[in-house]
């Protein structure tokens, strides 16, 4: 469990440095993070994309010249090279720059030198909420529209994977829903209710889950036992499962917004994981990334 960023930057520090490659580098933020992972010793960067923006970047940001860049100009070609870069194994991390992202997810799931593991890709955040006692995790709000109950297993099982990496033993997990009851009406408490049976036949990752869950039961302790209901894990829930790409983004986007909350995000489901920014994130959210994405790739490593 990690009350907030700075444990987990802290954690991902003391293992050691990775090697980020970085897709179409010529964007400000996000080598504006790179300076920070790099002054921190959290890991270092191979530039991939225009030599020429990338270094007039990094003079006027005061980005040490000790990055590798490889000066690809077009944007699909460097994508590809950043790519491969990381499936031979000379980068651990791949993190999107400057380039649509559609075009982006196009090179790595190119067949020859992608990085298909053979899993579904998902989202899988970070949040530190204020008033809260620790992070929390909350998938998927990013990449899958409205996952069945085969991509919710898959998605559910990228993420366990990754708070194991994250070294917890035995994580809350709460499967979303509109209500506790199951409803064939609400597919989302059908999936809800499977997927706990799925937990409790062993056919899951070790986890303890709960499920279908309100939001509201899911966060307070308090709200279960005024709708009389029992719960392990109300009120300390580690990894929240949304329904749907709506709900999991709203949640998202409406915390990080009204409440303040900080964040980090990573693609989980290749064989390495994936920042894929926006440059509208703010740079303490992309450091962040970084280091939620080093700690996944050192906590596996350690854990083979």
């Amino acid at each position: 469990m990690f009350n907030n960023f700075n444990e987990l930057f802290e954690a991902a520090r003391k293992l050691g440095q990775v090697t980020i490659s970085v897709a179409v580098a010529q964007e400000r933020g996000v080598l504006e993070a790179i300076k920070e992972a790099e002054k921190s010793g959290l890991g270092k960067a191979i530039l991939v994309g225009n030599k020429e923006l990338i270094s007039q970047m990094m003079e006027d940001i005061g980005l040490s010249d000790n990055s590798r860049i490889i000066d690809i100009v077009d944007p699909d070609q460097a994508a590809l090279r950043a790519v491969e870069l990381v499936h031979d194994g000379e980068a651990q991390i791949l993190m999107k720059g400057l380039i649509n992202t559609s075009n982006f997810m196009r090179a790595v799931l190119n067949r020859e030198k992608g990085l298909r593991s053979g899993s579904i890709l998902s989202h899988f955040a970070a949040l530190e909420i204020p008033g809260e006692k620790k992070l929390t995790f909350h998938t998927d709000g990013g990449i899958n529209i409205a996952p069945d109950l085969k991509q919710k297993r898959q998605i559910l099982t990228n993420s366990l994977a990754a708070l194991k990496a994250l070294g917890f033993t035995r994580p809350k997990v709460a499967v979303l829903a509109a209500n506790e009851q199951v409803s064939p009406k609400m597919q989302a408490t059908i999936d809800a209710a499977a997927l706990v049976a799925m937990a409790y036949a062993g056919e899951l990752p070790e986890c303890e889950i709960e499920g279908p869950m309100a939001m509201d039961v899911a966060a307070s302790r308090e709200s279960a036992e005024h709708k009389g209901i029992q719960s392990k894990i109300a009120g300390d829930v580690d990894l929240f499962l949304f329904p749907t790409i709506e709900a999991g983004n709203s949640v998202a986007k409406a915390l990080i917004k009204y409440a303040k909350a900080m964040n980090a995000g990573v693609i989980l489901g290749a064989t390495n994981p994936i920042i894929l920014v926006s440059r509208s994130d703010k740079a303490e959210s992309k450091l962040n990334s970084l280091a939620l994405a080093s700690l996944i790739v050192k906590g596996s490593e350690n854990r083979q």
